[in-house]
């Protein structure tokens, strides 16, 4: 089932073995010795072939990035490896190699055809990104289990399989039915159409476990959609900076790590008192949430608004830019026809002084158009940017005080918890409480130090915990909007800036080299 190298020198994939594979499938003749002595760039070829080479790894095919069809068939390759650039293949052959795992193709999402026909593969895995995998052949290897096919099933564009020559293939009335049974979305099995009689037959034999196989796909479809959802949900909640504020995660974070707080609330009579704190903190945080949603629609109204302003000031500049070089290419077009009719040469000199100061007043014009823009985008981010600071100082003011509530309800509860401590604590030492409290909180209630610094502890870590989040949410918020208006800035004033200089300069350029070579042009 696989080719033996004991006797066989193991090839390595090198520069020069690439070469020569790109030389003798490239241009033949005269195309082939011009190709050649440019010299081949590895990044241009489509496809390759590096059959019978008695290739052992697969290494240096990171150049290859334009790759569509990949030939490696017929060596002793052990793993597939080293493909992870070759983002572009679509068609790879493997056959006739040793390879024992499938592995190495998560980046090859838009493979359509694969053959490992001939290895040592003894599971179908690992292929989960092969979305577009239309054909697969996979026999004479070693898969023993029938079972291990219903992987396939998650491949919706498979239409061929090939996978005779295996140990399940050994009955193979049962092998052929069990594969038109459960991946019905098959056309061709074996290099062989599959009939609707034989869809039906088998569809007949595995009723029940494939309605229950489609059943359970059909859970996981449902549960998959529902947890892209809350992922899509998250990141809108995560970019208004308020996620997980609409449940009880700021609240339970507060005692995650509070284990003296979490023995406190074991005493009598504090499950009312916990139950109301915490039916009002998460009210707050409820608030927080729906504010913060809110106020990402309106900035993001903001941020479009801006971008719709600056394509406005672009296109309206564009345009003026475009009427102003279609009057000089009008001009342009009048002075070349009048001087390929002048033959006194102090006519010509008079015209192409006069030309080329209407070159130099179109390089005046353009400058300004650009100048103007450049005053017209600097007041419109100015302003763009004035509008976000506010809009970002209230979100933060709207929070504090948001969060401020927390605080206060927080204070409030401490100051109930150490009442009931000390309530507690008296009942303690008059062993009132002998069967109410376990022996864990029991070790808090040692003295009054003991319980007034357990509580005041709780107390600081819940007030630590709210601090955290105020401050995460500035600083993630302002860090956005300074990375932002520095884009803007690199991008629309700086970069555009410099991009449309050149390519008035270059233009103005052209205008002046052509006047200047007038001897070379043909009239129009």
């Amino acid at each position: 089932m696989s080719r033996l190298y004991d006797t066989v020198e193991p090839s390595v994939i090198d520069e020069d073995m690439l070469q020569r594979a790109v030389e003798e499938q490239g241009p033949k003749e005269e195309a082939g010795k011009l190709a050649k002595a440019e010299g081949i760039d590895f990044n241009d070829v489509t496809n390759l072939r590096l059959d019978f080479k008695n290739i052992l790894k697969i290494d240096n095919l990171w150049e290859f990035t334009n790759l569509v069809k990949l030939q490696l068939d017929n060596n002793i390759i052990e793993r597939i490896e080293g493909m992870e650039l070759l983002v572009n293949l679509v068609w790879l052959d493997l056959s006739f190699n040793n390879i024992e795992v499938i592995e190495g193709l998560g980046t090859l999402t838009k493979l359509q055809d694969l053959t490992v026909y001939n290895n040592r593969i003894s599971r179908i895995e690992n292929m989960d990104n092969l979305k577009d995998l239309q054909v697969l052949s996979i026999g004479n290897n070693q898969l023993t289990e029938l079972e291990n096919l219903v992987y396939l099933r998650k491949f919706k564009k498979l239409k061929t399989l090939n996978a005779t020559g295996n140990p399940f293939c050994e009955n193979v009335e049962t092998y052929k039915q069990y594969v038109v049974a459960y991946l019905s979305h098959l056309e061709f099995l074996d290099y062989r159409l599959i009939d609707e009689q034989s869809k039906v037959a088998a569809k007949e034999k595995y009723a029940m476990p494939i309605d229950e196989i489609i059943h359970n796909e059909e859970a996981e479809e449902r549960k998959q959609q529902e947890n892209e959802i809350k992922q899509k949900e998250l990141q809108i909640h995560t970019k208004a900076y308020v996620e997980y504020l609409d449940g009880s995660s700021l609240f339970d974070s507060m005692y995650a790590e509070d284990s003296d707080g979490q023995r406190l609330n074991e005493m009598p009579g504090v499950d009312e008192l916990l139950a109301g704190f915490k039916e009002k903190f998460l009210g707050v945080c409820q608030k927080i949430f729906e504010y913060g949603l809110s106020e990402n629609e309106k900035r993001q109204a903001e941020v479009n608004q801006f971008w719709e302003c600056v394509e406005e000031a672009k296109t309206e500049n564009k345009e003026a830019g475009m009427k102003i070089i279609g009057a000089f290419f009008e001009e342009r077009k009048r002075v070349l026809a009048e001087l390929g009719t002048i033959t006194d040469n102090q006519v010509i000199d008079d015209k192409i002084e006069a030309y080329q100061s209407q070159i130099n007043e179109l390089w005046d014009k353009l400058m300004s158009l650009e100048l103007q823009l450049v005053d017209q985008l600097e007041d419109v981010i100015k302003d763009f940017e004035r509008n976000m600071q506010e809009m970002v100082s209230t979100f933060l003011e709207n929070v504090k005080g948001h969060l401020t509530q927390c605080r206060d309800l927080e204070n409030m509860h401490h100051e109930r918890m150490m009442e009931i401590s000390i309530v507690t604590l008296e009942k303690v030492i008059k062993n009132e409480l002998d069967d109410e409290i376990t022996e864990e909180l029991r070790m808090l209630f040692v003295d009054k130090d003991t319980i007034i610094g357990a509580v005041s502890s709780s107390h600081d870590l819940h007030l630590l915990k709210i601090d955290n989040k105020e401050d995460d949410i500035e600083t993630r918020i302002k860090n956005w909007l300074s990375a932002m208006m520095e884009k803007i800035r690199n991008e629309e004033e700086i970069k555009r800036n410099r991009v449309r200089v050149v390519e008035i300069n270059h233009q103005i350029d052209h205008f002046k080299e052509e006047i200047d070579n007038l001897d070379f042009l043909q009239g129009p």
